[in-house]
Protein backbone atom coordinates (compact mmCIF):
# COMPACT_ATOMS: atom_id res chain seq x y z
CA UNK A 1 0.00 0.00 0.00
CA UNK A 2 1.03 3.50 -0.82
CA UNK A 3 0.30 6.25 1.60
CA UNK A 4 0.22 10.09 -0.20
CA UNK A 5 3.14 12.13 1.35
CA UNK A 6 1.82 15.80 3.09
CA UNK A 7 4.06 18.56 1.51
CA UNK A 8 3.72 19.89 -2.22
CA UNK A 9 6.08 18.02 -3.67
CA UNK A 10 5.79 20.92 -6.86
CA UNK A 11 5.30 23.84 -3.80
CA UNK A 12 8.84 21.89 -2.29
CA UNK A 13 10.64 21.96 -5.42
CA UNK A 14 10.19 25.85 -5.93
CA UNK A 15 11.05 26.91 -2.76
CA UNK A 16 13.64 25.00 -2.31
CA UNK A 17 15.16 26.67 -5.49
CA UNK A 18 14.36 30.06 -4.72
CA UNK A 19 16.58 29.24 -1.32
CA UNK A 20 19.47 28.06 -3.00
CA UNK A 21 19.46 31.06 -6.13
CA UNK A 22 21.23 33.44 -3.90
CA UNK A 23 20.03 36.89 -4.93
CA UNK A 24 19.03 36.06 -8.44
CA UNK A 25 15.24 35.13 -8.89
CA UNK A 26 13.37 35.56 -12.31
CA UNK A 27 9.39 36.08 -11.82
CA UNK A 28 7.26 33.16 -10.87
CA UNK A 29 3.65 33.41 -11.63
CA UNK A 30 2.05 29.97 -11.37
CA UNK A 31 -0.55 27.83 -10.64
CA UNK A 32 -1.04 23.97 -9.45
CA UNK A 33 -3.45 21.57 -8.16
CA UNK A 34 -3.60 18.48 -6.04
CA UNK A 35 -6.23 15.89 -5.57
CA UNK A 36 -9.04 16.91 -3.91
CA UNK A 37 -9.02 20.16 -5.82
CA UNK A 38 -6.66 21.93 -3.65
CA UNK A 39 -4.91 24.58 -5.75
CA UNK A 40 -2.68 26.80 -5.45
CA UNK A 41 -1.27 30.49 -6.79
CA UNK A 42 2.35 30.90 -6.32
CA UNK A 43 4.60 34.55 -6.96
CA UNK A 44 7.70 35.52 -6.72
CA UNK A 45 8.97 38.82 -8.11
CA UNK A 46 12.58 39.98 -9.28
CA UNK A 47 11.91 43.23 -7.13
CA UNK A 48 11.67 40.98 -3.99
CA UNK A 49 13.27 37.88 -4.66
CA UNK A 50 12.75 36.08 -1.40
CA UNK A 51 9.53 36.74 -0.39
CA UNK A 52 6.77 34.43 -1.87
CA UNK A 53 2.74 35.18 -2.45
CA UNK A 54 1.10 32.02 -1.85
CA UNK A 55 -2.74 31.77 -2.27
CA UNK A 56 -3.98 28.71 -1.32
CA UNK A 57 -7.75 27.58 -2.89
CA UNK A 58 -9.64 24.60 -0.70
CA UNK A 59 -11.78 22.14 -2.03
CA UNK A 60 -15.87 23.80 -1.73
CA UNK A 61 -17.43 22.90 0.94
CA UNK A 62 -20.18 21.18 1.50
CA UNK A 63 -23.62 22.95 3.59
CA UNK A 64 -22.76 20.85 7.31
CA UNK A 65 -19.40 21.75 7.30
CA UNK A 66 -18.67 24.92 9.42
CA UNK A 67 -15.83 27.42 8.57
CA UNK A 68 -14.38 30.50 10.06
CA UNK A 69 -14.16 33.38 7.23
CA UNK A 70 -13.77 30.86 5.00
CA UNK A 71 -10.76 28.26 7.00
CA UNK A 72 -11.48 25.60 8.88
CA UNK A 73 -11.54 25.59 12.95
CA UNK A 74 -8.39 26.70 14.36
CA UNK A 75 -6.40 27.17 11.09
CA UNK A 76 -5.17 30.62 11.78
CA UNK A 77 -3.30 29.53 15.10
CA UNK A 78 -2.67 26.52 13.46
CA UNK A 79 -0.39 28.91 10.80
CA UNK A 80 1.21 30.59 12.83
CA UNK A 81 2.16 27.62 15.50
CA UNK A 82 3.69 26.35 12.39
CA UNK A 83 5.40 29.30 10.57
CA UNK A 84 6.37 31.65 13.44
CA UNK A 85 7.54 35.30 11.45
CA UNK A 86 8.31 33.89 8.67
CA UNK A 87 4.57 33.68 6.95
CA UNK A 88 2.44 36.50 6.97
CA UNK A 89 -1.32 36.32 6.53
CA UNK A 90 -2.89 38.74 4.28
CA UNK A 91 -6.23 39.08 4.74
CA UNK A 92 -8.37 40.05 2.79
CA UNK A 93 -6.92 36.53 0.61
CA UNK A 94 -7.01 36.86 -3.30
CA UNK A 95 -9.65 36.93 -5.22
CA UNK A 96 -10.72 33.36 -5.67
CA UNK A 97 -8.75 31.94 -2.73
CA UNK A 98 -9.50 31.06 0.87
CA UNK A 99 -5.78 31.88 2.24
CA UNK A 100 -3.22 33.80 1.32
CA UNK A 101 0.12 34.13 3.31
CA UNK A 102 3.48 36.35 2.35
CA UNK A 103 6.69 34.03 3.28
CA UNK A 104 9.54 35.78 3.69
CA UNK A 105 12.65 33.64 3.03
CA UNK A 106 15.32 35.67 4.53
CA UNK A 107 13.67 34.72 8.12
CA UNK A 108 14.40 31.09 7.83
CA UNK A 109 16.97 29.53 10.01
CA UNK A 110 20.78 29.49 9.08
CA UNK A 111 20.90 26.07 10.21
CA UNK A 112 20.17 23.80 6.68
CA UNK A 113 18.28 20.99 8.39
CA UNK A 114 16.38 23.44 10.44
CA UNK A 115 15.95 25.23 7.03
CA UNK A 116 14.45 22.01 5.38
CA UNK A 117 11.93 21.37 7.96
CA UNK A 118 9.94 24.69 7.54
CA UNK A 119 10.46 24.34 3.64
CA UNK A 120 8.75 20.84 4.33
CA UNK A 121 6.42 22.79 6.74
CA UNK A 122 5.23 25.44 4.38
CA UNK A 123 4.91 22.89 1.21
CA UNK A 124 2.42 20.94 3.60
CA UNK A 125 -0.05 24.07 3.85
CA UNK A 126 -3.00 21.88 3.15
CA UNK A 127 -1.85 19.63 5.88
CA UNK A 128 -1.60 22.59 8.10
CA UNK A 129 -4.62 24.32 7.58
CA UNK A 130 -7.30 21.24 6.59
CA UNK A 131 -6.02 19.32 9.08
CA UNK A 132 -6.57 21.80 12.17
CA UNK A 133 -9.81 21.12 13.49
CA UNK A 134 -9.13 17.60 13.27
CA UNK A 135 -6.04 17.94 15.29
CA UNK A 136 -7.28 20.43 17.82
CA UNK A 137 -9.85 17.60 18.60
CA UNK A 138 -7.31 14.84 18.87
CA UNK A 139 -4.98 17.10 21.02
CA UNK A 140 -8.13 17.35 23.46
CA UNK A 141 -8.71 13.15 23.44
CA UNK A 142 -4.71 13.00 24.10
CA UNK A 143 -5.39 14.57 27.32
CA UNK A 144 -8.11 12.62 27.72
CA UNK A 145 -10.69 16.05 27.22
CA UNK A 146 -13.35 17.06 24.96
CA UNK A 147 -12.55 20.42 23.36
CA UNK A 148 -15.05 23.20 24.26
CA UNK A 149 -17.68 24.77 22.59
CA UNK A 150 -17.77 21.90 20.33
CA UNK A 151 -20.65 20.13 19.35
CA UNK A 152 -21.35 16.43 19.87
CA UNK A 153 -20.85 15.60 15.93
CA UNK A 154 -18.19 17.73 13.82
CA UNK A 155 -18.20 18.05 10.21
CA UNK A 156 -14.90 18.27 8.26
CA UNK A 157 -14.62 19.19 4.76
CA UNK A 158 -11.92 16.85 2.89
CA UNK A 159 -13.24 16.67 -0.79
CA UNK A 160 -15.26 19.02 -2.97
CA UNK A 161 -18.75 19.05 -1.68
CA UNK A 162 -18.16 16.47 0.76
CA UNK A 163 -17.49 15.76 4.50
CA UNK A 164 -16.22 13.35 6.88
CA UNK A 165 -17.57 13.41 10.43
CA UNK A 166 -16.25 13.19 13.76
CA UNK A 167 -17.83 12.23 17.21
CA UNK A 168 -15.48 13.39 20.16
CA UNK A 169 -15.73 11.64 23.19
CA UNK A 170 -13.33 11.93 26.33
CA UNK A 171 -12.10 8.56 25.92
CA UNK A 172 -12.58 8.27 22.05
CA UNK A 173 -12.99 10.04 18.71
CA UNK A 174 -15.43 8.63 16.45
CA UNK A 175 -14.36 9.42 12.59
CA UNK A 176 -16.98 8.33 10.07
CA UNK A 177 -16.09 8.39 6.59
CA UNK A 178 -19.22 7.84 3.63
CA UNK A 179 -17.16 6.71 0.71
CA UNK A 180 -19.05 7.78 -2.56
CA UNK A 181 -17.95 6.96 -5.72
CA UNK A 182 -19.66 7.54 -8.97
CA UNK A 183 -18.22 4.69 -11.45
CA UNK A 184 -19.98 1.46 -10.83
CA UNK A 185 -16.71 -0.60 -10.82
CA UNK A 186 -15.42 1.56 -8.63
CA UNK A 187 -18.09 1.16 -6.43
CA UNK A 188 -17.33 -3.06 -6.74
CA UNK A 189 -14.07 -2.31 -6.31
CA UNK A 190 -14.46 0.05 -3.46
CA UNK A 191 -16.87 -2.17 -1.63
CA UNK A 192 -13.85 -5.18 -1.98
CA UNK A 193 -10.96 -2.97 -1.01
CA UNK A 194 -12.77 -1.72 2.50
CA UNK A 195 -14.08 -5.39 3.56
CA UNK A 196 -10.73 -6.55 2.46
CA UNK A 197 -9.30 -3.49 4.98
CA UNK A 198 -11.17 -4.08 7.67
CA UNK A 199 -10.13 -7.95 7.35
CA UNK A 200 -6.79 -6.95 7.75
CA UNK A 201 -7.11 -4.63 10.70
CA UNK A 202 -7.47 -8.02 12.60
CA UNK A 203 -4.14 -9.33 12.17
CA UNK A 204 -1.73 -9.56 14.76
CA UNK A 205 0.94 -6.99 13.49
CA UNK A 206 -2.15 -4.78 13.47
CA UNK A 207 -4.03 -5.01 16.50
CA UNK A 208 -2.58 -1.42 17.85
CA UNK A 209 -3.76 0.46 14.91
CA UNK A 210 -7.55 2.15 15.42
CA UNK A 211 -10.38 -0.03 15.29
CA UNK A 212 -11.82 -0.10 11.80
CA UNK A 213 -15.65 -0.86 10.75
CA UNK A 214 -17.33 -1.23 6.84
CA UNK A 215 -20.73 -0.55 6.80
CA UNK A 216 -23.08 -0.57 3.41
CA UNK A 217 -25.66 1.89 6.18
CA UNK A 218 -25.08 4.43 7.85
CA UNK A 219 -23.56 4.54 12.01
CA UNK A 220 -25.86 5.70 14.63
CA UNK A 221 -23.22 8.13 14.63
CA UNK A 222 -24.44 9.44 12.00
CA UNK A 223 -28.04 9.71 12.80
CA UNK A 224 -29.76 13.20 12.15
CA UNK A 225 -27.33 14.13 9.24
CA UNK A 226 -29.46 15.14 5.77
CA UNK A 227 -29.64 12.61 3.39
CA UNK A 228 -28.09 14.54 1.32
CA UNK A 229 -24.65 14.62 3.17
CA UNK A 230 -24.96 10.37 3.46
CA UNK A 231 -25.16 10.06 -0.09
CA UNK A 232 -22.71 7.18 -0.43
CA UNK A 233 -22.37 4.90 -2.71
CA UNK A 234 -19.87 2.54 -1.47
CA UNK A 235 -20.68 2.58 2.22
CA UNK A 236 -19.30 4.04 5.20
CA UNK A 237 -15.78 3.34 6.95
CA UNK A 238 -15.88 4.21 10.82
CA UNK A 239 -12.72 4.55 13.18
CA UNK A 240 -12.55 4.64 16.77
CA UNK A 241 -9.32 6.44 18.04
CA UNK A 242 -8.04 6.04 21.12
CA UNK A 243 -5.42 8.15 23.21
CA UNK A 244 -2.75 5.89 22.50
CA UNK A 245 -3.04 6.56 18.96
CA UNK A 246 -2.22 10.14 19.05
CA UNK A 247 0.32 10.30 21.60
CA UNK A 248 3.53 12.60 20.99
CA UNK A 249 4.97 12.21 16.98
CA UNK A 250 1.78 10.00 16.41
CA UNK A 251 -0.89 13.08 16.48
CA UNK A 252 0.54 14.10 12.70
CA UNK A 253 0.97 10.99 11.02
CA UNK A 254 -2.51 9.96 12.32
CA UNK A 255 -3.97 13.55 11.32
CA UNK A 256 -2.81 13.34 8.00
CA UNK A 257 -3.88 9.42 7.59
CA UNK A 258 -7.53 10.12 8.73
CA UNK A 259 -7.74 13.86 6.65
CA UNK A 260 -6.38 11.77 3.09
CA UNK A 261 -8.16 8.47 4.16
CA UNK A 262 -10.50 8.50 1.09
CA UNK A 263 -7.93 9.91 -1.09
CA UNK A 264 -6.17 6.35 -0.15
CA UNK A 265 -8.80 4.21 -0.91
CA UNK A 266 -9.38 6.21 -4.02
CA UNK A 267 -5.78 5.95 -5.15
CA UNK A 268 -5.83 2.19 -5.02
CA UNK A 269 -9.17 1.50 -6.23
CA UNK A 270 -8.13 2.99 -9.53
CA UNK A 271 -4.61 1.14 -9.22
CA UNK A 272 -6.34 -1.93 -8.75
CA UNK A 273 -9.06 -0.88 -12.03
CA UNK A 274 -5.95 -0.02 -14.15
CA UNK A 275 -3.96 -3.41 -12.78
CA UNK A 276 -6.82 -5.59 -13.95
CA UNK A 277 -7.46 -3.56 -17.49
CA UNK A 278 -4.06 -4.04 -17.94
CA UNK A 279 -3.57 -7.69 -17.36
CA UNK A 280 -7.66 -8.26 -19.40
CA UNK A 281 -4.97 -6.48 -22.45
CA UNK A 282 -2.32 -8.70 -22.11
CA UNK A 283 -4.50 -11.86 -22.11
CA UNK A 284 -6.32 -10.69 -24.94
CA UNK A 285 -3.22 -9.76 -27.12
CA UNK A 286 -2.28 -13.42 -26.03
CA UNK A 287 -5.51 -14.89 -27.89
CA UNK A 288 -4.71 -12.83 -30.59
CA UNK A 289 -1.26 -14.58 -31.02
CA UNK A 290 -2.79 -18.07 -30.34
CA UNK A 291 -5.27 -16.99 -32.82
CA UNK A 292 -2.55 -15.52 -35.41
CA UNK A 293 -0.26 -18.40 -34.99
CA UNK A 294 -3.33 -21.21 -35.41
CA UNK A 295 -4.33 -18.99 -38.95
CA UNK A 296 -0.61 -19.23 -40.24
CA UNK A 297 -0.86 -22.80 -39.34
CA UNK A 298 -3.81 -23.28 -41.20
CA UNK A 299 -2.65 -21.78 -44.55
CA UNK A 300 0.80 -23.77 -44.47
CA UNK A 301 -1.40 -26.93 -44.08
CA UNK A 302 -3.76 -25.95 -47.06
CA UNK A 303 -1.17 -25.01 -49.02
CA UNK A 304 0.88 -28.26 -48.87
CA UNK A 305 -2.28 -30.21 -49.24
CA UNK A 306 -3.66 -28.23 -52.43
CA UNK A 307 -0.48 -27.01 -53.62
CA UNK A 308 2.13 -29.97 -53.56
CA UNK A 309 2.81 -32.73 -55.94
CA UNK A 310 2.42 -36.49 -55.22
CA UNK A 311 4.64 -39.12 -57.01
CA UNK A 312 3.22 -42.83 -57.27
CA UNK A 313 6.09 -45.21 -56.59
CA UNK A 314 5.88 -49.11 -57.31
CA UNK A 315 6.72 -51.50 -54.60
CA UNK A 316 10.15 -51.77 -57.26
CA UNK A 317 10.53 -48.28 -56.86
CA UNK A 318 9.57 -47.96 -52.95
CA UNK A 319 12.45 -51.04 -52.24
CA UNK A 320 15.04 -49.38 -54.54
CA UNK A 321 14.22 -45.99 -52.74
CA UNK A 322 15.56 -47.88 -48.97
CA UNK A 323 18.03 -49.82 -50.29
Amino acid sequence: MILLQSPSRFLLQILQDRVLSGEKGIDIDCHTVEFDDVRYHIQFSMRNPKVMVLSVALPLPPPEAILYDGLPLGAIEAIKAAYGPVVQILDPPKDGFDLTMKINLTKLPLDEEQRNAILTQIASIREVVLGAPLKLLLKHLASKAVAPNVDKLVALVHRPNESFFLAPQADKVTIVYPMRFQDSIDIVLATSFLQEFVEARRTAALNNVPSCMWSPAPPLELKGVSADALNANAGFVTFVVYPRHVEGKKLDRTVWNLLTFHAYVSYHVKCSEGFMHTRMRRRVESLIQALDQAKSDAEKLKKLVHGGSFKRLSLKNEVDSRF
